[in-house]
């Protein structure tokens, strides 16, 4: 026995040494794939014109609205005329509708104030609402100033640090308001910079308390006002919103794949969300997205290449005011195995790298990957990422990245008439469908899956 194990360590020796050596690096066996995606999405501005098309022709796409089923239609067409395998899913969306609205200064001069509302939030009654104003700087001052807020439209003016921190005030600012007796709330738009540019977004209403209207102002009004409170004058404003919410509506996710040539079950999932807010045109948020990872796999078709595991698109519906999208994929897709999940909604400027979330041993792989990235700088892997779309897929364990890109820009424009095509670079966006291209085409053809 122990003569023959000595004949065999040879052999399994070599056939060891063989693999290694047919398998080598991921960069070496990736480079040649890896450089003809890249250079295929920096050809031309083929992903910039598509994304041109759609908000130019759609404009701004809020769930329940017919812009967004219209705009769908057109990708589930354009989808097929690729020569990727289309189709959609269908998802019960929430439907809320901004209607007219308004916010009047009237004391201690009147102006025209800037003003969104804020999606999910109540409207006011026919003729408006008209009450003197309390400017407080956090939740904290206000809970110490309660009694002074009773009857009044409290508004917060907290100065944007990030948007995890500051936009506190736009979900639960409403709750603090009324538990204190307010008949409407404000806040200082969710802005890092504006140019009198209110920017809408969701909020939600807490169950034990009130529902008042919420809305958004410009930075610059709402500075405006607390100087007045600090001056000691009386701030009135007269606000009317004629929002409502209606029964859900029918919508759809869009979604197109290249299947596996050996574990077509098993799945790489990349995309970004159908739906925006209904200002502007949700060209950065999300339309970039989505259309950065349907040219990553059209290019893919256009250069042939079959990964082992199937790799699917998917613009999600309902992102912005309810996540329905991503649940509705979630429970569609059990029979599944999804290995990878890629989400671009940060806006398409140019890239840095990925957010990652998953396994000490994944990381590991990811960033093998990422270094075929590094000739156009967007090799870089943090710890940490997602997107609210994949979240559902991550909390089954599936890993999770997030496309980060150098965005100190995206919170100017996020959510406001000024989300418009212009904003973005032909260049950046092709830099990104390379990115998201190369990616998912290595972790859909690898061996072996990302290990969980």
């Amino acid at each position: 026995m122990l003569s023959r194990i000595r004949r065999l360590v040879p052999l399994l020796v070599c056939t060891w040494v063989s693999i290694a050596q047919a398998q080598g690096s991921i960069e070496e066996r990736y480079r040649a794939t890896a450089d003809r995606l890249i250079d295929a999405a920096l050809a031309d501005s083929a992903a910039y014109r598509r994304l041109g098309d759609m908000v130019d022709t759609f404009g701004h796409r809020l769930s329940g609205s017919a812009s967004l089923e219209h705009a769908i239609d057109w990708v589930l067409a354009q989808m097929n005329r690729d020569g990727l395998a289309a189709r959609t899913e269908p998802v019960m969306v929430p439907h809320w509708v901004r209607g007219n609205e308004s916010a009047e200064l009237v004391e201690p001069r009147p102006v025209k104030l800037a003003m969104l509302g804020l999606g999910g939030s109540v409207g006011t009654p026919p003729g408006g609402v008209t009450a003197e104003v309390l400017v407080v700087s956090s939740f904290e001052e206000l809970e110490r100033r309660a009694a002074e807020a009773k009857g009044k439209i409290v508004l917060f003016d907290e100065p944007f640090t990030n948007y995890g921190e500051t936009v506190r005030y736009r979900v639960n600012g409403a709750n603090a308001a009324a538990r204190a007796g307010a008949v409407a709330s404000l806040i200082r738009t969710v802005a890092s910079y504006s140019i009198h540019s209110p920017h809408t977004g969701v909020m939600i209403y807490d169950s034990t308390v009130n529902r008042i209207p919420h809305a958004a102002i410009a930075v610059e009004d709402a500075m405006m006002l607390h100087r007045m409170q600090d001056r000691g004058q009386k701030i009135v404003i007269h606000l009317t919103m004629g929002a409502q919410m209606l029964p859900d509506a029918p919508s759809r996710n869009v979604m197109a794949e290249i299947r596996g040539t050996e574990r077509p079950n098993e799945v790489v999932v990349l995309g970004g969300h159908m739906d925006s807010w209904d200002v502007g045109q949700g060209a950065m948020d999300d339309g970039g997205g989505v259309v950065a990872a349907w040219e990553a796999v059209r290019l893919m078709q256009k250069l042939g290449l079959r990964p082992r595991r199937t790799i699917r698109v998917v613009g999600w519906v309902n992102e912005e005011n309810g996540g329905r999208g991503g649940e509705a994929y979630l429970a569609a897709h059990t029979g599944e195995r999804h290995v990878l999940a890629i989400e671009s909604d940060g806006g398409v400027f140019r890239p840095l790298g990925f957010g990652f979330t998953g396994s000490d041993s994944a990381i590991v792989t990811v960033r093998q990957i990422a270094g075929l990235l590094r000739r156009i700088g967007a090799d870089s892997i943090e710890k940490g990422g997602g997107g609210s779309d994949i979240e559902p897929l991550m909390g089954t364990g599936v890993p999770g990245m997030g496309l980060n890109t150098d965005a100190i820009r995206y919170f100017w424009f996020h959510h406001s008439d000024g989300d418009t095509l212009d904003k973005l670079d032909p260049r950046e966006l092709a830099m990104c469908v390379a990115t998201m291209a190369v990616m998912a085409y290595v972790a859909a053809d690898l061996p072996d899956p990302l290990p969980r």
